[in-house]
């Protein structure tokens, strides 16, 4: 562990914009800065695919955009580095769940699905999730969901119980 003078007072040079003071720093705190991750890991996190030495580089790089924090002693820096470890992890997840919603997924038509599931049992409870997700990003495209899976509804059928032209912005209804 490092001793708290030197910490003390690579954090008041780094606060006064001295140059290189952050990366003295960091060697001073890296193995308690990894300590920090997993940590974070271990308590916040089951499924993560970063590495605690992946999340200090990147703490690294949030803390040189950092211009007006001041951070006095060893306790502060290590609560403000917590507070970002957490936000470089929910990040990280956020990414990976928008990633799961459709970020540069394969389209797949409603009656594609339908194929599939015809042979295969539906997880109504992951179903359930789904639409539920879908209901929040898109209320719309919820209903049409739920017409043409759960009420059989044609495009035009469902076209017609919510008011919409079959050329509602020149795309299919699913």
């Amino acid at each position: 562990m490092a001793r708290e003078t030197d910490i003390t007072g690579l954090l008041q040079e780094w606060t006064q914009k001295s140059p290189g003071a952050i990366d003295q720093l960091m060697p001073v705190v890296f193995d308690e800065l990894r300590a920090l991750a997993r940590s974070h890991f271990r308590r916040e996190f089951s499924n993560h695919t970063l590495q605690p030495t992946a999340i200090v580089n990147e703490l690294y790089l949030r803390l040189l955009r950092q211009h007006s924090v001041r951070l006095e002693n060893r306790t502060e820096f290590f609560a403000f580095s917590s507070r970002l470890i957490r936000r470089i992890l929910v990040d990280h997840y956020r990414e990976k769940q928008k990633a799961k919603r459709g970020g540069g997924a394969v389209r797949v038509t409603l009656s594609d699905v339908l194929r599939v599931t015809s042979a295969r049992s539906v997880d109504l409870l992951a179903l359930d999730k789904a639409l539920d997700d879908l209901k929040s990003v898109d209320p719309r495209q919820h209903r049409i969901v739920e017409l043409r899976f759960f009420g059989g509804l044609t495009n035009a059928q469902t076209a017609d119980v919510m008011n919409l032209s079959m050329a509602t912005n020149a795309k299919p209804l699913l």
